[in-house]
């Protein structure tokens, strides 16, 4: 590999006096400026000395490697010093470092999985080779160094374990590294572990994080095979439920250069614990690839779908909540669902101001819980090129275009749509990402530019024409079929309002049996009883099933992020806030779906059969008290929530026991 691509004469510095840790870095950055490697010198220089913040960039036997992540970073490449004077003060691993040959490496913000990155890396490890090292050390002048740089292969050849092969040790030791940037320290960790593996005699591999993606990922069989885990690491772990049950250690990148041996041998007899299921969303099994037991297109969208959802699960929580704490501070002045009127927001009471905007609040993060759903269902599948065309797909689900191209009338796609749009994003990027190739210099356009441009018109190509036409379609005509039905028998009405409510949330169908209901309602032809059950049926009966599940059967059938979300679910339903059930929806459609809509049409059925009645749309808990006979509503209401929450209990079980579904 050629080092030497990524240098010049000019930036490698034999003439640097200063002791000074800054006084270095700031002519090794303007080096890099006189060269136009990097466009701003202060922005960059400020960029490095940010990350020294972090975490030590000097090494040991006189090695430091500054480096800066920055927008400002036309191309990847670095700057050297060999200097005159060591530097006793630069923060070591090795305290008693004496720093003399500094590499000041840069790196561009958005420059993620080029060419130019990975040769960063492979200089990153190579001056683990204490050889190559210091024959570096002993070049006389920038021309020597530069030769130099490109003798690793020649002279000394890589001695690298094969990251695919394990030896015939007994145990088997996996690594997670990155840091930051995502360049030197990510694989500086990961060679020391590797290294410290070999003399110890077990098989160490590593995955590194960077700044290029997860690289060398983990294979079915070697995380099956693992004794245990080293998480070093300053960011936080992507898909860490791969190793669920595993023992494992968390520390900060640096450490494995300080002392891999020992975490080694604590990760082995004295861990920090067990990995858990769910600490980051996904499904809590290996993640399969090409170079194990290959994941299905079906297995790797449900684990698409189940991040999106568990990275959506707090912004629906958050505005829930916003909702919740608005509404029910307004419940003394008894403006609950007035409070939202704009005549609130300059009130002479300060109270019901901020009650207001809290209530416009929680309205306004939902219009973005497709969005985020929809953007990391992307990001699982494409990593972070699929968030944007994510993103907008997400947004055209919740309908939030046609507020700003005046369309008043416009039937979003709802949860259906985010779920077709994130997936179709998630693939279409990385199928991009996959076959535009580029020149080494214009590899930084296909992240920042090509394939955003590219994938964002596709997604907007097929919601115009596919997405939107075909729910469209479909609300149209269960709008019909409820307008159709207005003067059939009050159980088969009661029964097509509560199924249409139920079926989306919130979505487009539900609106269109609420306009329907509330129009009906208003000339006196027909009550609201099965709308307001309806609504609040779903969550309650979802969010009750995760509380309930293990008394039931004896086991958990919710994972850890649908048990949070569960009990959210509850207190939303109560208020009538019918989303908290989405994320249930999202990862079991088949399922839920079915259950929501049979379920609210027993429990609204059995009501208005027993004679409750309800005329007022308030169908959260403070509007009860107000419907006619409210026994049999609150009858019809636990007929619901048990059915509900009993159905998705025993199917789960049974699929979960079938090896058909994981938690």
């Amino acid at each position: 590999m050629n080092l030497a691509q990524l240098t010049n004469q000019n930036l490698i510095r034999y003439d640097i006096t200063s002791t000074k840790k800054e006084d270095i870095i700031r002519e090794l950055v303007q080096s890099l400026k006189a060269e136009n490697v990097i466009s701003d010198e202060k922005a960059f220089f400020e960029s490095v000395m940010k990350r020294e913040e972090t975490s030590e960039t000097g090494m040991e036997n006189g090695l430091a490697i500054p480096h800066g992540k920055s927008d400002t970073v036309n191309e990847a490449a670095f700057a050297v010093a060999r200097l005159e004077n060591p530097v006793k003060d630069w923060e070591s691993i090795d305290p008693n470092n004496e720093v003399e040959l500094v590499f000041l490496l840069a790196i561009p913000t958005k420059e993620a999985g080029s060419t130019h990155l990975n040769v960063l890396a492979e200089l990153s490890t190579r001056l683990m080779n204490q050889t190559y090292y210091n024959g570096l050390l002993e070049a006389s002048n920038a021309e020597e160094f530069i030769t130099r740089l490109n003798t690793y292969e020649k002279e000394q050849g890589d001695t690298s374990a094969d990251k695919s092969d394990q030896s015939d040790s007994e145990k088997v030791i996996l690594g997670i590294t990155s840091c930051a940037s995502g360049i030197a320290h990510t694989y500086m960790s990961a060679e020391a572990l590797e290294k410290a593996g070999r003399e110890l005699g077990y098989t160490v591999i590593t995955e590194k994080q960077g700044a290029t993606g997860i690289e060398d990922r983990f294979t079915y069989d070697q995380i099956s095979k693992a004794d245990g885990i080293i998480f070093a690491t300053d960011l936080p772990v992507k898909e860490k439920d791969r190793f669920k049950g595993l023992a494992y250690v968390q520390t900060r990148v640096a450490a494995p250069l300080k002392d891999s041996t020992k975490l080694l041998n604590q990760v082995l007899n004295n861990p920090d614990g067990t990995v858990r299921a769910s600490e980051e969303g996904g499904s809590g099994q290996p993640v399969k690839d090409h170079n194990g037991k290959k994941q299905t297109v079906l297995q790797e969208m449900v684990q698409a779908v189940m991040t999106g959802i568990s990275y959506m699960i707090p912004l629906l929580v958050a505005g829930g909540l916003m909702m919740g704490i608005a509404k029910l501070g307004a419940m003394p002045f008894g403006l609950v669902n007035e409070i939202n009127d704009i005549a609130f927001a300059t009130h002479s009471n300060e109270l019901l101001v901020i009650l207001h905007h809290l209530d416009k609040l929680g309205f306004m993060l939902f219009q973005f819980i497709y969005a985020i759903f929809a953007a990391y269902t992307a990001y699982a599948i494409a990593d972070r090129v699929g968030i944007v065309a994510g993103f907008v797909g997400g947004l055209f689900a919740n309908g939030v275009h046609f507020r700003f191209w005046g369309i008043e009338d416009g039937i979003e796609s709802g949860f259906l749509g985010a779920l077709v749009l994130g997936l179709l994003a998630g693939y279409l990027s990385r199928f991009l990402n996959q076959k535009i190739k580029l020149h080494k210099n214009l590899q930084a356009m296909k992240p920042m530019f090509l394939i955003p441009a590219v994938s964002v018109l596709i997604i907007f190509l097929a919601n115009f024409y596919a997405v939107e036409p075909v729910f469209g379609a479909l609300n149209a005509g269960m709008e019909r079929a409820i307008v159709a039905s207005a003067e059939s028998g009050e159980v088969i009405l009661s029964s097509i309002i509560a199924a249409a409510t139920a079926f989306d949330l919130g979505g487009p169908v539900n609106k269109a049996a609420g306009a329907i209901n509330i129009g009906l309602a208003a000339d006196g032809v027909f009550p609201l009883t099965a709308r307001v059950l309806s609504i609040v049926i779903p969550p309650i009966g979802l969010g009750v099933a995760t509380v309930i599940d293990k008394f039931v059967v004896g086991r958990r059938v919710f994972n850890a992020n649908l048990r949070v979300t569960g009990s959210t679910s509850i207190l939303l339903g109560f208020l009538a806030i019918s989303e908290g059930a989405i994320p249930f929806m999202l990862q079991n459609p088949l399922i839920t779906i079915p259950t929501n809509i049979i379920g609210a049409i027993l429990g609204s059925v059995t009501a208005v059969m027993l004679g409750a009645v309800q005329w007022l749309p308030l169908p959260a808990i403070w509007g009860w008290p107000l419907v006619d006979n409210v026994v049999a509503y609150l009858i019809g209401l636990l007929v619901g929530v048990l059915f509900i929450a009993f159905t998705n209990i025993f199917i789960r079980n049974s699929l979960i026991k079938k090896g058909k579904m994981t938690i």
